[in-house]
């Protein structure tokens, strides 16, 4: 069983904590096998805003841990407590994967381990991470950055896409969506994107699109046209546009180039199909077309996804995965 640990001290936000509770802490509906093991390590007694918590370790636990995650940390003008920078480089150390969140990268740049990569924060405090971090390459303008073995998000809601990014990585594109959808929260936001997000979540019933995504989902197997989805919507393909542009901050078919490509790597991950099945399959017809869009929107070829997401949840001869390498990317 992959054992997440979450690294708290006081001083810690809580709502990040939370956040990584709810993901790792409860396995969605539906979900076959073991979920992950989550075990909260501090010093003692912790305080967490208005809010107390009791670990169930000490933060010398931490390497023994495959996935050590690091909560937004307060007041970034204060050192974090040496005993977690200390604790939490001595995970890095004997193998373990750590990932921050929000500020909590300001803990990770103490204990050298964004020396040398690129990394990211909450956009309102990259200059301060910048200035006392020379030697980090600090990104101001994406979600979440991976560097493989260390992992580091911008803000609040940005935790949730780094977060959902793991599992991802972990379980395949299918479970990190079962989370998403009980969690009510979109189920894949590319790292690279803006952190400055100007469209709101929709809630599931509230907008005039509710009806038409899933009736999209199930069709797409077949060529669909935005004069099909409009007629479909009830509206006209200059309505649709708008609406599209206001719910999902794109155009209605980028958004459903990207639907397919999320379901060809759901069938990447969970079957042995061919390159032209999955091409038909997603509707994008043939293995030439399928590889374009999809080594433009993934960064690589179907068939150099499959073997690389096999690679990462294929377990070690000795040890269950606990030291294997995860690549760099999504």
């Amino acid at each position: 069983m992959h054992t997440v640990a979450l690294a708290v001290t006081d001083g810690m936000l809580h709502f990040e904590l939370s956040l990584a509770h709810e993901v790792f802490g409860t396995r969605p509906a539906g979900v076959a096998g073991p979920w992950y093991d989550l075990v909260v390590c501090g010093p003692g007694a912790v305080r967490a805003g208005r809010f107390a918590l009791e670990p169930d370790r000490g933060l010398d636990y931490l390497p023994r841990a495959h996935t050590v995650i690091v909560p937004g940390w307060a007041d970034i003008e204060v050192d974090p407590p040496a005993g977690l920078v200390e604790a939490v480089r001595a995970a890095h150390e004997a193998g373990a994967r750590v990932a921050s969140l929000c500020t909590g990268a300001f803990v990770l740049a103490a204990a050298g381990l964004l020396d040398g990569r690129r990394a990211t924060t909450h956009w309102a405090h990259t200059r301060d991470m910048a200035a006392r971090h020379p030697r980090v390459e600090v990104d101001p303008d994406v979600l979440y950055v991976d560097n493989g073995s260390v992992l580091t998000s911008a803000g609040k809601a940005a935790a949730m896409d780094l977060c959902l990014h793991l599992v991802r990585l972990d379980r395949g594109s299918s479970v990190a969506n079962a989370v998403a959808r009980r969690l009510v929260v979109p189920p894949h936001r590319d790292g690279g994107q803006s952190q400055f997000v100007t469209t709101p979540v929709p809630a599931p019933d509230n907008h005039p699109l509710a009806e038409l995504f899933p009736w999209v989902i199930e069709r797409l197997d077949r060529p669909l046209s935005v004069e099909d989805l409009a007629r479909r919507a009830r509206m006209s393909s200059r309505n649709l546009g708008r609406h599209f542009r206001s719910v999902t901050g794109t155009t209605p078919l980028q958004w459903l180039l990207t639907q397919r490509i999320r379901h060809a790597q759901e069938l990447l991950e969970t079957t042995d199909d061919s390159v032209d099945a999955i091409a038909a399959a997603t509707g994008m017809g043939t293995a030439t077309t399928l590889r374009r869009h999809f080594n433009r929107t993934v960064g690589v070829p179907p068939d150099a996804y499959r073997r690389t997401f096999r690679s990462r949840t294929r377990p070690g001869p000795d040890d269950g995965g606990r030291r294997r390498q995860h690549p760099a990317g999504c």
